[in-house]
């Protein structure tokens, strides 16, 4: 693939699952909050709708401009987000843009029998929108620096724990670093795809303890399991730390992934179905869902 065709295609694909990434995590904050701290709502809900936008802009460029296996994926959307979406809406009382995923199903990938079309006009719209990418995203970093730095100071509250601040906060510096070197800022690193994957092993090990936590006590059985992947994450990421610089074996990885992955959909399922007694959002578990199928198309290349 030339460096155009990569530029191009890399860049729609890191803001179709990003940016509606971070769009939810604003939103995620924005619920988190009570009356005392109406200020970091409004903020949450404002970066939650200029993410939104971001995400109609790339969902508007990508069509005919996306590999089959990113689509194929399941990671910027999967069976349970329409309803996700909309019982999530109900839930909260905060509004949605549904629209955007139902844009997102109709979206198609290249023809890999024909040369993408390639114009400066098209170049130039994919500068800028990895620009206000850069721009916004910066904003949501700042936001969640500030909101950290006053739970730590025990200044507000919020719903959410200050881990999962400290998580979304690394995703967001991620999806930074991702669009610093599409536009040549930064170097590919010889350790990327090692560094990788110790990335998302650790966000797959929060996403356990996140669950084991938002789950009601009396869900002895998923509890349980939570508690179990949380483990096997933290032995992973162990071992990763006393190989080095040694090769890591990522077979293990994608199997446990893939597993955690299942329990995912389930839990998904059962919460949209109302079978299993939580404090998630259906919104949140479809959330987790998608970034594990994201991990594992990663792990899969």
């Amino acid at each position: 693939m030339d460096r155009a065709k990569e530029y191009i295609i890399g860049s729609l694909e890191q803001h179709l699952f990003f940016a509606r990434i971070m769009k939810e995590h604003a939103f995620f904050l924005k619920v988190g909050f009570l009356p005392p701290n109406a200020s970091f709502a409004k903020e949450s809900e404002q970066l939650m709708r200029k993410f939104e936008e971001l995400l109609a802009r790339a969902i508007a460029l990508s069509d005919h401009r996306l590999r089959r296996c990113f689509l194929d994926s399941c990671e910027i959307f999967t069976e349970f987000t329409d309803c996700a979406e909309t019982q999530t809406q109900t839930l909260t009382g905060t509004a949605i843009n549904c629209g955007l995923t139902a844009r997102a199903k109709r979206l198609n990938c290249f023809d890999c029998d024909a040369d993408l079309r390639i114009t400066q006009p098209l170049l130039h719209q994919i500068r800028r929108l990895n620009q206000d990418g850069l721009q916004l995203v910066e904003c949501l970093i700042v936001f969640k620096e500030r909101l950290l730095c006053n739970l730590g100071s025990c200044s507000i509250f919020t719903v959410n724990y200050p881990l999962l601040i400290e998580h979304v906060l690394r995703e967001a510096r991620l999806y930074r670093a991702h669009l610093l070197r599409l536009e040549g800022m930064s170097n590919r690193g010889s350790r990327e795809i090692c560094d990788s994957e110790l990335f998302w092993n650790r966000i797959m090990m929060e996403h356990a303890l996140f669950i084991r936590g938002l789950l009601d006590p009396s869900e002895e059985t998923l509890i349980h399991s939570a508690d179990s992947f949380a483990s096997d994450y933290k032995r992973l990421l162990e071992r990763s730390a006393a190989a080095n610089d040694k090769v890591m074996r990522r077979g293990g990885t994608l199997a446990l992934t893939q597993e955690f992955r299942d329990f995912k959909q389930a839990g998904v399922s059962g919460i949209e179905e109302c079978k299993i007694r939580s404090i998630i959002l259906p919104l949140l578990a479809d959330h987790v869902l998608r970034e594990a199928n994201h991990y594992i198309r990663l792990l899969e290349e």
